[in-house]
């Protein structure tokens, strides 16, 4: 579901995925130098996925095919509850959007580290609510059960950055080195090396 989503997008925008990213590298490692900060990879790391998983979540429910019908839709659950659980459609259009927003919620607890949910709710709420304005504007629909959608999306997200912090503040000391995380990142990014350039050999072959 996700993952065919992704694949989609993946096959129109790497070109310029590609460039994007060598240019924020190389912009991000002279200005360390320039300014005799600290490289630290997985802190680099995770700042470049950030801004790449904000281009993705746009490009995704922007262009990709999610909900293809227009129109407007102001009514509550309606369209969540006219689809049956375990269905496609379900997957597809429900969890989907709960999904998607999982890393935005993650990511403002991450950047913000509010100590409350209200900046969770309110910047999910506001963005969400601007993808449907857009979606609407370019052809396809806006609908509130989206919005909904992915407001619990980023809440999971970002109980999910509470629960991993506090889990984080118990481990031993080694598990909370910079070097592990370097190394967690590493093998995350091989992983996903893997996969990508077995994806892209089968359709090239």
């Amino acid at each position: 579901m996700i993952a065919n989503l992704f694949q989609k997008v993946m096959n129109n925008i790497w070109p310029m995925l590609t460039v994007f990213i060598t240019a924020i590298a190389l912009i991000r490692f002279f200005y360390l130098q320039s300014h005799k900060e600290k490289f630290c990879l997985h802190k680099e790391l995770s700042y470049l996925f950030a801004i790449i998983y904000i281009w993705l979540l746009f490009e995704i429910l922007l262009m990709s095919e999610l909900n293809s019908a227009s129109g407007v839709n102001l009514t509550p659950f309606s369209e969540i509850l006219r689809y049956k659980v375990g269905s496609k459609m379900f997957n597809y259009n429900v969890l989907g959007n709960i999904i998607i927003f999982l890393p935005f919620g993650y990511l403002i607890g991450e950047y913000v580290n509010p100590k409350k949910i209200w900046p969770v709710l309110i910047t999910t709420f506001l963005t969400s609510m601007v993808i449907e304005i857009v979606q609407l504007k370019v052809g396809r629909s806006f609908d509130i059960d989206d919005i909904l959608l992915n407001v619990v999306g980023g809440i999971i997200g970002y109980l999910l950055y509470i629960g991993i912090s506090a889990i984080n503040r118990h481990l031993p000391d080694i598990f909370k080195s910079d070097m592990f995380y370097n190394i967690l990142w590493i093998v995350v990014i091989v992983l996903f090396g893997i996969y990508i350039f077995g994806y892209w050999g089968v359709i090239f072959k």
